[in-house]
């Protein structure tokens, strides 16, 4: 089975700053994949350099079974990969139903279907949909970046801290909201630092350290791996 989306030895630099060096991973279609790590070791850049907002120096990117190593990000989110940023980053002054129309901007107009779906998913925004985004709480939120990201009906959603500025019961519901999409077949790449939640509901990952892959394999291994779990896991 082809992956859907590949990077293969790939070194990213920002400036003469060596930030990936020889980065491979891949994500299966339907697959959860989670990237691992402490605070710059490269994993937004990951998400970045996968989307195409940086170009790596040398490697490949392929996605869906085409070079898009030098293709735009415009490119890449039209042939659909959709992208819930760090800090959520909503139009905050704009409605909740205002910025799920602009997910759909690739597609032109927001269909209505899509954003029943998206109310099915989060009964909450149905309720708020008149609400100004930036007065919701930061669960609601997050609602609202990834319903954002799925508005475009993409083949692959990519995540970057999907936990970051969330209570610890705010994190449980975001996973637990992870965990749904994935349970309806929606491919995934996450960047996370909580390695317990992303583990928790990860099929694979991987563990990236000062710019290099240390540590892959299934989330069961990984979650029992001696050195993960003393310098990630807290145990």
């Amino acid at each position: 089975m082809t992956p859907l989306l590949t990077l293969e030895e790939v070194d990213t630099y920002y400036g003469a700053i060596h930030i990936l060096q020889k980065v491979s991973l891949h994500v299966n279609e339907g697959e959860l994949v989670c990237l691992l790590g402490g605070n710059a070791c490269g994993k937004s850049t990951t998400l970045k350099t996968a989307l195409g907002m940086v170009s790596p120096k040398v490697g490949k990117i392929t996605f869906a079974g085409e070079d898009v190593t030098k293709k735009s990000t415009s490119v890449r989110v039209k042939m659909g990969i959709a992208v819930v940023p760090e800090n959520r980053r909503l139009f905050g002054p704009m409605t909740v139903l205002e910025n799920l129309k602009i997910g759909a901007y690739v597609r032109g107009e927001a269909d209505p279907a899509d954003l029943e779906r998206i109310f099915e998913l989060f009964p909450k925004l149905k309720d708020r949909q008149s609400q100004l985004a930036g007065t919701l709480s930061g669960g609601e939120q997050q609602m609202v970046a990834v319903g954002r990201a799925l508005m475009s009906r993409p083949r692959l959603l990519l995540m970057d801290e999907p936990s970051m500025g969330l209570s610890p019961r705010l994190v449980e519901q975001s996973f637990e909201m992870i965990a749904g999409l994935h349970a309806q077949g929606i491919s995934m790449l996450i960047v996370e630092q909580n390695a317990n939640m992303a583990l928790s509901v990860a099929d694979r990952g991987y563990v990236l350290q000062t710019g290099r892959i240390v540590l892959e394999g299934a989330a069961s291994e990984l979650a029992g791996h001696e050195e993960l779990r003393r310098a990630y896991l807290g145990r």
